[in-house]
Parts: C-alpha cells; structure tokens; sequence
C-alpha cells in the first residue's frame, strides 16, 4: 500500500501533543485529573492482557514519557520506544535510558521514512495511538505492522471508542473517537505476502474493555486488541467465523433484537431476564460472569437494578461491538470482552454468580465447562442457565439434521441437569421449561407479523420471511415434542 501522509492531519495532531505535553506528567499524558489512581489500576491490567514477551524484541509506539516502557524493559529482550513529539522521546529517555535493552526515537509512524525490516518484531504494542491518525493512516499502518512482525508475533493496541474519557479541557480536540468495529475491520481485512510469495494475515485472540475504565468511570470506551499474524492457510477459526459470517451476522443480530427487544438476544428478551435473575437474588457488589453475553441486554439490566459488576463474555465479535455500542451513556458496570469461555481462564472463585442465557447449546463438552464453572465460583455461588435441550432418545432425522447443521450439542433436561451434580453442584434445579418457552415463540411470531410493514421497511422481506419461516419452525420441533428448554439452577457449596 502506498504512503499515506496527510500534512494537514499530522500538523494539527502534532501542534495538539505540542499543546498537551507541555507538562511531562502522567496526569497530561492521559489528559484525565484522576491519572495517577487510574495509572495504578490500569497499568497492570494492560500488562496482564499482552502475550508472553520475555526475551523478545517489542515495538511500543506512540510510547509517551514510558508509562510502558519503564515495564516493558523489564521482560523483554529489547525495546524500541518510539514517540513523534522530541521532548516526550527525550522525557522517556532520562527515566528509562538506564536500561540496556532500551532504544528510542524520535518519529511518526505514518512517515515513510521510517523502516523496519520485515519479520524484525515479537510483539507491537501502542496504547492510544491509532485515534491520532485518519482512517486512511490506520489502514498504511496497520500493514505495516504486519509486514514488520515475525510469523507468529503479536499486535496489541488499545484506544478510546465513541467518545472522550479525560476530563483535560481542550481548546481542541482532533481526536477520531470510532466505533471498535472500525479498527476490527481494518486489521482483519490486512494481507501481506513476503518474498517467497507466502501470504499471510492477522487473527484476533482477544478484544476487551479495559476493566479500570469500567470499575472506576462505568464507561466501556477503552477498548484493546490482541491480533496474532498467521500464514493464510493457518486461520482456522472455524467457529468464530460461522457465528460472525452466518448465525450472527450483524444483520442478523438486529433481526433477533427487534424481535426480542433492545439489547437482546435470547428467549423472551427482558421478561425471562426479570424472572430468571429474580432467582439469583443478587446482592449489591456481587460479580457476575455473563457466558454468551449476546449484545448485553441482561449484564445492563443486573448492574443498573442490583449494582452489581458484571463481566460479558461472548466468541461473536459482531455481538460484541453491539454490546459496547448498546453500553454508551448507560454508566453501569459492565465489561465486554470477545472470549471463548472453553479456553478463558478466571482465578478461582472469582465470581458470586455465573449466568448463561441459550449459549451452552454451542459446546461440545459441557461435563469440562460446568467443572470450569464449579471453579471460577465462590463458595455459597450460584449458576443460572437456560438452554435449548431435546427429548430423551433417538432425535428423529430431521431433528438430528437441524442440530447438525447448526452445530448444537444437545441433551435433555434431566441429563443436562445431572452433568450438573456430576461437576459438583448442589441443590440442582432442572426444569423443563418447554411451554413457557412456546408460549414466548407464539407471542413473538405474532407480534412480528403484525408490525410486518415495520420490519420489512427496516430489514427486508426475505428478512421478514426468514424470521417467520424460523419461529414457526421451532414452534413445529416444540409441537412434537422433539425441541425443548430447560432451566437449570444450582449452588456450590
């Protein structure tokens, strides 16, 4: 891609840091009076989430007066600190230039005088840089970036989302506060081929909010991400791409949110989250892990009634951006983060309760999950759980074709309940919800078929037909007893 160096953008954003790094202070570096507490707070999180780097050469870009660097240095084997305004480069130098792994410059990363050789870094690390640069500067950078990091080298950034979190009075402010998906977009779609003609791109492995930001402003805003660049033919992520590209197309997802109301996903929208979430009598600062979050209807509607600290976790990354865009002005304490709850890992009992809501459909080996679960709660914690389920038996063809094709693994209730006890739990509650749950499929369709000149103006036809064409067919698999829901509750001692 050729060099893309708007003069204009780059005068008024270096003139802006000029104005803002006056004083070389923490407090100016994040532009926010509550810097300092933040920085405590903050600073490890972000250390938390980076890739193993020990050893390694990192990159750490737009890298200020070292609030990084000072860390990074620590653990790696090397670290280039890079920063376009001369004083904030010279700051960072006489804090940090004790350190013999530490180099710094004194440049912009769009400029196309500045190189790196291919295949040169382990790990690139910005916090705040990519909202100083326009659209067309993000997509030059974020390809060079690929072609600067090794096979199997890691990108980490992390910027602010929709708007202003600092509370510094600005007598401007050039800053592109974006939608996540933006940046989602950008590197996803990023390809380089090297020499030898090998093609290779970037992989997500993770995307969050930054949990000081929502602890201590209730803003969402702050979000990283953790891509890893991969040869082509290695990206095999199967399922997050079918939840993204077919289940849970943005399209799709909006599809299902007019039909279960604004923020959700699941079975009877808000209805079903008051009565199941009236059972988990949830106590003021109590932490709830939310598995399969969807757009994040019920984490606001548990931390906005019950002041409770919620963390949503969901592998669709459309999901995911809807949830943070759904966050925006709420001030609740809600944190999202693009995960795989398979492979995630909390300390042991950190939460006071797990919920799920129509997601454990998806996985395969629910025995290890609940044992996960079992783990990640306090003692006394409780565990809430809808989920789709089937009746005991031989599933007749065109069921098995169905749970297939969606890729389900499904059980009927009393089994699903005893993998439950068999995980440890106690005081277990299965019930077969199944009526309830056709009672709330026939006042959907209805309601949907009612206001089809509504739906149809939004979405489509085709939309309007899929959707009905759906909810009839489950209604059909639920007639004949092949479909049903089940509610599961249970405790850990």
């Amino acid at each position: 891609m050729a060099a893309v160096v708007n003069g204009g953008e780059r005068e008024v954003q270096k003139n802006y840091w000029v104005e803002h790094s006056a004083d070389l202070t923490v407090e100016s570096m994040m532009l926010d009076s509550q810097a300092s507490d933040l920085d405590k707070e903050e600073r490890p999180e972000v250390l938390s989430l980076l890739p193993p780097y020990e050893g390694k050469t990192v990159l750490e870009l737009g890298a200020g007066i070292g609030r990084f660097t000072g860390e990074l240095v620590k653990t790696a084997g090397k670290v280039i600190a890079l920063d376009f305004i001369d004083s904030v480069v010279k700051k960072n130098e006489s804090i940090n230039g004790n350190h013999k792994n530490a180099e710094f410059m004194c440049a912009d990363v769009t400029s196309p005088d500045l190189n790196f050789p291919a295949e040169s870094m382990d790990l690139i690390f910005s916090n705040w840089l990519l909202m100083y640069l326009s659209d067309k500067e993000v997509e030059y950078v974020a390809e060079r970036f690929l072609k600067w990091l090794k096979v199997g080298g890691y990108i980490f950034f992390r910027e602010s989302c929709f708007h202003q979190s600092g509370d510094h009075k600005r007598k401007q402010n050039p800053t592109h506060y974006r939608e996540p998906r933006f940046y989602t977009k950008v590197f996803k779609e990023c390809h380089t081929t090297d020499a030898s003609g090998n093609s290779y791109e970037l992989t997500l492995t993770g995307s969050k909010c930054i949990g000081a930001y929502v602890r201590n402003k209730k803003n969402q805003n702050q979000i990283c991400w953790i891509w890893q660049k991969v040869a082509n033919s290695e990206t095999d992520r199967d399922f997050q791409q079918f939840l993204d590209n077919v289940q849970y197309k943005s399209n799709g997802i909006l599809r299902y949110e007019r039909i279960f109301g604004p923020g959700f996903v699941s079975t009877g929208g808000i209805d079903t989250t008051k009565e199941f979430v009236a059972m988990l009598d949830l106590k003021p600062g109590q932490k709830v892990l939310d598995v399969g979050c969807g757009i994040g209807g019920g984490d606001f509607y548990m931390a906005e009634n019950f002041d409770v600290d919620v963390v949503g976790i969901d592998l669709s990354v459309n999901m995911i951006s809807f949830a943070l865009e759904r966050a925006i002005g709420l001030q609740c304490s809600v944190e999202f983060e693009v995960a795989d709850c398979t492979k995630k890992s909390y300390p042991d009992n950190s939460f006071d309760v797990i919920y799920s809501r129509d997601t454990i459909l998806h996985i395969q080996d629910k025995p290890a999950l609940f044992r996960t679960f079992f783990k990640w709660l306090k003692p006394g914690g409780k565990v809430l759980i809808s989920d789709y389920c089937r009746k005991s038996g031989k599933p007749s063809e065109d069921f098995a074709a169905y749970i297939k094709q969606r890729g389900y693994d499904l059980h009927d209730v009393q089994t699903y309940g005893q993998m439950l006890k068999d995980a440890g739990f106690e005081d277990v509650i299965a019930e077969d919800r199944t009526q309830q749950f056709k009672e709330v499929l026939e006042r959907e369709l209805e309601r949907v078929e009612k206001e089809k000149d509504e739906f149809v103006n939004d979405f489509s036809e085709e939309d309007y037909n899929d959707i009905v064409g759906g909810w009839k067919s489950k209604l059909v698999r639920v007639g004949s007893g092949e479909q049903k829901w089940g509610l599961f509750f249970a405790k850990k001692k």
